[in-house]
């Protein structure tokens, strides 16, 4: 479509009316997931995704996030602008129609965006509505224009404030904290939402600016997609140097994949509909895997790589591969409110055919990575195989099942989960002053002993075949991987209790990555927690104070003076006795615990392969950024 055709087309008449906006400041969560931390961020995502739009249609190259000190975000583009002329059927200038109204916005009809993002079309306006005040400037056709609103309802009218020869929307708000349990934003899920939206549209220029620390980030990725590939894989040793890139166009499906197989175990797709990360997959995912599970099957046979008989499964072909898949769509339908899932029927048949012609041309052009990849299948293949002998003897045995429990278990006499609580704690000594110590009624304890198996780099049928590992899921009694049953889970709290010093954090690390990469749906279901024991105990004549952090311990130095004190730093949980222990780290009514929670599975997947990957530079760069910052690891 020609550029003036289509600066014609994004006018007052492109904006569609469907409902009022009565109900988001009543029932917020309805429309931004929750009130927390995940709401809070969603705002500045809504904004940015309207400017994505822009990029998309061809408008826009460059976005431009400012946070400020007092928390109020600032959002610049140098798009089009939102159009300012009067709309038809409301009276009122389109701009705040958008801002005003609910399902109001140009990805209705057709006649704004062949493609977009966004929140089914209530973003900007549900922004607005949870704002304390929202201020937008509009730059358009030679003029400024500009209006205020607080907590969604406009304060001025549409003033015609200047002349600019520039282009573009600016939206300043501030989260209203009426509404939020807390306005502070992120900077680090803020600089991981942009990064990853930077690899989606690469032919945009991203800007953070935290005026909170004076700190800037830039983000442009004109690779796209393969250099998403590569940065997920950065801390992981590949099997081919470059990520394989397919891309094509079918029924106006725009469909792009990239992947890249590593030494590892872990399978790892990321899609995306529009820019929005789909969760939960969808027809999209499933083509790819369709395509990726046939080809490489082909391939194998004709060939003569693969033994006869042997037919690969998908998740034989997907172990150790990382791949982004994609997709635009003129009018992508979603699963939910949350767009977790892609629904349209065609986008699987779409992405099947251009993954499944493109990768098998790959293969004849390059048989190296192609036998590469089939051999490390079949490596896989036989594994699983051996996996599934092994889980079929551990169930023979009970050993999966919660009727046979582990002997070092204590535990509990309530047989309620929603009321009971297992303390997965390091080592015999900890273990034995935790059992003496707890509220045996509906509390329980798993010691485990040594250094639990790093899953990271190890397969199924070895990871079954670990002691320690085999008390953890029979404990948990849920099962493990694909056959877990959410509903079997005999604890409703699975609390890490490590020590507070380096190993304590190495082993609270490997099993929050057994966690993520076998047992994420207890994750997901907020069961896993982490204990919070003490760094200190400090004495003061007849006074005793449990301090948690070395702040926190300047901060009482302070309060009680420093004479006449005595400081004991704890290295190990063994070193309080069993009433210590109750009183610091297990009694409900003083304890701290740390939920852990999965923001963001891109972020925890880096992490993980980061923390617990072979390669020691980026292992180093993350300790050296967050070694001051991080005390507990909460993904």
């Amino acid at each position: 479509m020609p550029e003036e055709e289509s600066k014609q087309e994004y006018r007052a008449d492109a904006i569609q009316i469907l409902e009022g906006l009565e109900a988001v400041r009543l029932r917020p969560g309805m429309y931004i997931g929750s009130t927390g931390p995940r709401g809070l961020h969603h705002l500045v995502y809504e904004v940015v995704d309207n400017s994505v739009d822009e990029a998309l249609a061809g408008f826009c190259t460059e976005i431009e996030v400012v946070v400020r000190r007092d928390n109020s975000v600032v959002v610049r583009d140098n798009g089009r602008g939102i159009p300012v002329d009067i709309h038809p059927q409301a009276g009122r200038p389109a701009v705040e129609v958008v801002l005003t109204t609910l399902h109001a916005g140009g990805k209705f009809g057709g006649g704004g965006y062949k493609v977009s993002g966004g929140l089914h079309g209530v973003g900007v306006s549900v922004v607005n509505a949870l704002s304390e005040w929202l201020e937008v400037e509009v730059s358009r056709e030679g003029k400024v224009w500009r209006q205020r609103f607080e907590r969604g309802q406009p304060v001025t009218e549409l003033t015609l404030v200047g002349e600019s020869e520039r282009t573009g929307t600016t939206v300043s708000f501030r989260p209203d904290p009426e509404i939020f349990e807390e306005v502070v934003l992120n900077q680090e899920v803020l600089v991981q939402h942009l990064r990853e939206l930077s690899f989606l549209v690469p032919e945009v220029t991203f800007i953070l600016r935290d005026e909170r620390t004076g700190e800037e980030f830039v983000f442009h990725h004109e690779g796209g997609i393969r250099d998403f590939v590569r940065h997920l894989n950065r801390a992981r040793e590949v099997l081919h140097p470059d990520p394989i890139y397919l891309s094509g166009e079918r029924e106006n499906i725009k469909v792009e994949v990239a992947l890249q197989y590593h030494d590892g175990y872990a399978e790892n797709i990321f899609s995306y509909a529009n820019t929005i990360r789909t969760v939960d997959g969808g027809t999209h995912e499933a083509g790819f895997k369709a395509a990726l599970t046939r080809v490489v099957n082909d391939y194998g046979r004709r060939h003569g790589l693969l033994p006869e008989n042997v037919q690969l499964s998908g998740e034989d072909v997907r172990e150790g591969l990382t791949a982004v898949v994609a997709v635009k769509i003129p009018d992508p339908q979603f699963e939910g409110q949350t767009k977790t899932k892609l629904g349209n029927t065609q986008a699987r048949k779409v992405v099947e055919a251009i993954v499944g012609e493109g990768l098998a041309t790959f293969f004849e052009e390059n048989p190296s990575v192609a036998r590469t990849i089939v051999e490390k299948a079949l490596s896989a293949s036989r594994a699983r195989e051996a996996a599934r002998r092994a889980r079929e003897l551990a169930r023979r045995k009970g050993l999966l099942e919660s009727a046979s429990l582990p002997g070092k278990l204590a535990d509990c006499s309530e047989k309620d989960p929603a009321r009971t609580e297992l303390y997965i704690v390091e080592g015999d000594s900890a273990g034995g002053s935790a059992k003496q110590g707890r509220d045996r009624r509906f509390q329980a304890i798993l010691p485990l002993r040594g250094k639990v198996l790093n899953v990271e780099k190890a397969r199924l049928d070895k990871i079954l075949a670990n002691e320690e590992i085999k008390a953890l899921i029979t404990a948990i009694g849920a099962g493990i991987g694909e056959e877990l049953d959410l509903k079997k889970t005999r604890y409703h709290k699975l609390i890490i209790m490590t020590d507070a010093d380096v190993d304590g954090a190495h082993i609270r690390t490997l099993l929050l990555t057994f966690f993520f990469r076998y047992l994420r749906p207890l994750i997901e279901a907020g069961y896993v927690y982490i204990a919070q024991p003490p760094l200190y105990r400090v004495r003061k004549g007849k006074e005793t104070h449990y301090v948690y952090s070395d702040q926190e311990l300047e901060q009482l130095l302070e309060r009680l003076g420093r004479n006449g004190v005595s400081i004991q730093r704890y290295k190990g949980l063994g070193e309080m006795n069993p009433e210590q222990l109750w009183d610091t780290t297990m009694n409900p009514d003083k304890r701290v615990i740390l939920q852990v929670t999965l923001e963001d599975a891109v972020a925890a997947d880096e992490l993980f392969s980061t923390l617990m990957g072979d390669k020691v530079e980026p292992r180093r760069e993350f300790i050296s950024r967050y070694a001051r910052s991080v005390r507990n690891l909460d993904i």
